[in-house]
């Protein structure tokens, strides 16, 4: 018989109990098909969320302020305030912003305009699950938005 024990990050623990039947015997083969159905089982049982994303703000330049694309999604804002992407992300925040100068899956505004991160406006929300990043980008993005920043992203 085969038994999932127990499972550790990336690496599952089996047990093989064989138990001698009378008059056959006990091919390993033959308890595969048991072994997969009962790993795929708890694969499918991660309890716990995965806390890895992070919503993150990126200073635009005063240059930004002068794009079409961010004046009319902002017809309220602070002009004492600055403008400001908003996005989210699975890798740590900085690889992200580096990745977006960089023109690797980068927002076009943030290439182009991108200055540093804000990190006194998102720092305190990060970690999180994935589903709960999707809404808390829209919420921060919603939020800085009401305070009278010029917003872009967050979507």
């Amino acid at each position: 018989m085969a038994a999932l024990v127990g499972s550790g990050y990336n690496r599952l623990h089996i047990e093989i109990v064989a138990r001698p039947l009378e008059g056959s015997a006990i091919s390993c083969l033959s308890l595969l098909p048991e072994l997969k159905r009962q790993v795929r089982r708890k694969r499918h049982r991660s309890a716990e969320p995965d806390f890895h994303h992070n919503v993150y703000v990126v200073l635009l330049s005063k240059a930004a302020l002068k794009d079409l694309s961010i004046l009319r999604r902002n017809p309220a804002r602070d002009r004492s305030k600055p403008a400001v992407y908003v996005g989210m992300t699975g890798l740590p925040v900085d690889h992200r912003f580096e990745n977006h100068k960089n023109g690797y899956k980068s927002a076009r505004l943030v290439r182009k305009y991108g200055v540093r991160l804000l990190p006194e406006l998102f720092e305190h929300l990060n970690p999180m699950p994935y589903e709960h990043a999707v809404q808390m980008e829209k919420d921060l993005a919603d939020d800085l938005r009401a305070q009278g920043y010029a917003v872009c992203g967050g979507t």
